[in-house]
């Protein structure tokens, strides 16, 4: 394979051509990458790894994501998605995609097989770990668990962490390995997908601790923009209070900030 570097005029269409400077800003770099493969982690959980020959030029920061130009009808389809991790010693990008309905990234990641290949945008992405909070706090359904465990895994020794993960059952449980002092808690749901109550049921029993808190809170648009309004209420800064729609029920390609 060539050089992973794409210039815009490689892009597939409709992808819109504008100042190399905006599009950096915008996108970050294109890349040619390949699957490497791709295997069940959980019963609603497949991860695809990728690779590229110099992806040891790749510089992300755990939260960030990737946009995945997805072949579809005839044409391509843009789906953001969140780097799960990055071995640059072994030239593996891994990215994890919830099983769920019949959109573009799920009819990817169930066809993925070794030797594919797909241009990809990125890294990207403002919601990443910050520093200085003295308690962190992240809430988020099954889709915001490769994001919320990315940047749960940099801990530092001793930082203090609250986690509230909504999952479809007990069997969508996965393990964590941190240098941190996380709580996680796994909350089946009880009601269907973008329905379920617990992530705001959660947040409304979660005791502030002392001090500057930063909360990231990921998942299905509605129920975010609520978790996120009622803890800027409790007196959360709004700037503190990390927030990204990454679905809605009945619509394909729901990513949205949620700023309000």
């Amino acid at each position: 394979m060539a050089d992973a570097s794409l210039a815009q005029a490689d892009l597939p269409p409709p992808f819109p051509q504008m100042d190399p400077e905006l599009f950096r800003r915008r996108f970050g770099r294109a890349w040619s990458f390949e699957v490497v493969e791709a295997f069940d982690v959980g019963p609603r959980l497949r991860r695809v790894v990728y690779t590229a020959p110099d992806l040891d030029q790749f510089e992300h920061k755990p939260g960030q994501e990737v946009i995945l130009m997805i072949p579809a009808d005839g044409g391509h389809e843009r789906r953001h998605y969140t780097i799960r991790s990055l071995d640059k010693a072994a030239g593996r990008l891994a990215i994890d995609f919830v099983l769920h309905g019949d959109a573009p990234g799920a009819r990817h990641c169930r066809s993925a097989r070794a030797g594919d290949r797909l241009t990809v945008l990125g890294p990207r992405g403002r919601h990443v770990l910050k520093d200085g909070a003295d308690w962190r706090l992240f809430i988020g359904d099954e889709t915001a668990q490769p994001a919320i465990f990315a940047m749960l895994e940099t801990l530092l020794a001793g930082a203090r962490a609250d986690v509230f993960l909504e999952i479809e059952s007990d069997a969508d449980r996965q393990p964590l390995e941190t240098r941190g002092e996380v709580n996680l808690v796994w909350l089946p749901r009880d009601a269907p997908a973008g329905q379920s109550q617990v992530l705001l049921r959660a947040a409304e029993g979660f005791e502030l601790p002392p001090g500057e808190g930063h909360a990231y809170t990921l998942g299905e648009t509605s129920i975010i923009r609520r978790v996120r309004q009622h803890l800027i209420g409790r007196g959360v800064a709004k700037a503190n209070v990390h927030s990204e729609g990454y679905w809605r029920p009945g619509r394909i390609g729901g990513h949205e900030h949620v700023d309000d």
